[in-house]
């Protein structure tokens, strides 16, 4: 599990350092446009989220058809998996090309809403090579050679790093595009990325042996079927997490460009510490998919347990980092020293502090949803979402803050209660399935 799940982790870092990268030079441009980026963030991920649940169903069938020794049906699901990153990913940029009047209409800021169209009028554009890109890791990383993507990840920060660079304040001999520069920096550096693996994926054994284009534009209605009914649920469970996250972002979006700034450098923190658990998620989900389809019931006991302990282990130091030093870890985004960003700080690091409190909650619901994707088990996970989320966390984020007068602190204590009582359900599901032996049935080859 160790040797699979740190190049993955790895990777979700590097990508969340590469979203960090522009948050810290979109800073330097002030709050309005940390405001601005806060809401696009926000677009983007009804968007992304529905999309990448979907494609991550390739993960799970390609890493059962792996275990059950089924070359042919791991290419199908890969092939496939391309499809679909290409058919909700275009159609989702285009969508995303005018939210302005939207989030107005939600009471957002003037301002914040004009600089998050501004963003996303390019931001969007790196959807689909992003979709495309995490298709292919899946299928390295159940192939067993997730460092690949790695590298290729990692490649792209200082990419991306010298095109915000440029773009974003006119050096380097670019024009000074601001905010539109960073979007468009964003869509080069993806483009690369999945230009790179896919090169890979074409080239180095033994992946080049699936011959993943082969007759790419053939049709596979079964597979593409078992992917979106697999993936449909994964989507369901990401909006619905989403849903309490965006709503969260809405009621603190009432409270000024001031908490919203401030919401948008906790979550980048917060975001970043739990791109470990993800890696190991992904991990949890191609280890028991191994065994599910090898139909080895104690290996999926022992990849489940063994990925849940090793998150929750890695959350509980990131939480106690979060609380040591919440001051110097919002010093790294915004400069305190210019005039009217000490307020934000101030309450940025108030809400790292309780992104502290449920970072452990945070890494055991995202690793128990990937151990539970490893033997196909969504549909329920989806309706113990629902509860947790919408019926018990958007309530209790809304009385905190504002009949409780906690304002944008009530609000993440809220989101805190809702990822306790997921997680705690995600565990007991998973037990439950164990004891039961309830593991998927493969296809005939």
């Amino acid at each position: 599990m160790t040797a699979l799940a740190w190049p993955l982790a790895l990777t979700f870092l590097c990508e969340s350092a590469i979203s960090a990268v522009d948050v810290a030079f979109i800073g330097r441009l002030g709050g309005d446009s940390l405001a601005g980026v806060s809401l696009a963030a926000t677009a983007y991920f009804v968007f992304y989220l529905l999309a990448i649940g979907i494609v991550l169903a390739s993960a799970p069938l390609a890493a059962q058809a792996m275990g059950a020794r089924l070359p042919r049906q791991v290419r199908r699901v890969v092939r496939q998996g391309l499809w679909i990153a290409i058919l909700l990913g275009v159609p989702s940029s285009f969508a995303l090309m005018g939210v302005e009047p939207v989030l107005r209409a939600l009471g957002q800021p003037h301002e914040a809403a004009r600089l998050a169209d501004d963003y996303l009028d390019f931001f969007g554009w790196s959807l689909p090579w992003g979709l495309g890109l995490v298709v292919l890791r899946n299928f390295a990383a159940v192939l067993g050679r997730p460092r690949l993507g790695l590298w290729i990840i990692a490649a792209g920060i200082p990419l991306n790093a010298v095109l915000d660079y440029g773009l974003i304040f006119g050096h380097l001999g670019m024009p000074r595009l601001e905010l539109a520069g960073a979007g468009i920096a964003s869509v080069i550096a993806q483009a690369a990325m999945f230009g790179a693996m896919l090169t890979v994926v074409l080239v180095v054994r033994p992946l080049s042996r699936y011959q993943i284009l082969g007759r790419f534009w053939r049709p596979d209605w079964t597979v593409f079927l078992r992917i979106f009914r697999l993936g449909l649920p994964i989507a369901g469970i990401m909006m619905l997490e989403f849903g309490l996250f965006f709503v969260s972002s809405i009621m603190i979006g009432w409270m000024g460009s001031t908490a919203l700034a401030a919401h948008q450098i906790a979550m980048t923190l917060a975001t970043l510490t739990f791109r470990v658990p993800m890696g190991i998620a992904q991990a949890a989900t191609v280890r028991v998919g191994h065994a599910a389809g090898r139909r080895d019931a104690g290996g999926v006991m022992r990849a489940g347990w063994t990925a849940l302990a090793m998150g929750v282990a890695f959350m509980v130091l990131a939480s106690c980092a979060m609380w040591g030093w919440p001051q110097a870890l919002v010093a790294v985004f915004l400069d305190s020293s210019q005039p009217g960003n000490a307020e934000v700080a101030v309450l940025a690091a108030a809400l790292v502090l309780v992104a502290a409190v449920f970072q452990v909650a945070d890494g055991a619901q995202n690793i128990g949803a990937g151990v539970l994707r490893g033997l196909s088990d969504t549909t329920v996970p989806m309706a113990l979402a629902a509860v947790g989320y919408i019926a018990i966390g958007i309530p209790a984020a809304y009385l905190l803050a504002f009949p409780g007068n906690l304002g944008a602190v009530g609000v993440w204590m809220g989101m805190a209660i809702a990822l306790f009582g997921v997680a705690a359900c995600h565990v007991v599901r998973f037990a439950w399935l164990v004891r039961r032996r309830r593991l998927p049935r493969q296809p005939p080859a």
